[in-house]
């Protein structure tokens, strides 16, 4: 008993052996992350989630790269809120603009007015 704390006290003197770790579950890591499908059924890992995150973690802090992780997918683009609150304010932004323009918009539909008064005198003369 005495021999086997002092050949593991020895080992962690050097730190965590993450190297025969990651040498030893190498074909394991490879499979996936929680396990994997073989002939239709599901194979969890033979490493548990907590020793293999904590294998991770031994080897970023070494410095080295852990290319085990699955590709990270699209962030989300679902925005958060209620879609009523997004469209008064786009509705509100809108008005604004359109208050911008209102003086011509005024001055347009005066002129129009005007133009089909003097044409419907015009044809009333005739």
């Amino acid at each position: 008993m005495a021999g086997k704390v002092a050949a593991t006290a020895a080992k962690w003197a050097d730190g965590y052996p993450w190297r025969e770790k990651l040498a030893k579950y190498k074909g394991e890591l490879t499979k996936g992350v929680w396990g994997y499908w073989e002939l239709g059924a599901w194979k969890p890992l033979g490493l548990s989630g907590r020793r293999r995150a904590r294998l991770r973690k031994e080897v970023l802090l070494a410095g080295e790269s852990w290319t085990y992780d699955p590709p990270r997918g699209e962030m989300r683009t679902k925005r958060k809120g209620h879609k009523c609150d997004r469209i008064s304010a786009e509705k509100r932004a809108n008005t604004v603009e359109l208050m911008k323009k209102m003086p011509q918009m005024l001055l347009d539909y005066k002129k129009r007015r005007w133009e089909k008064k003097m044409k419907e005198e015009d044809s009333g003369k005739k």
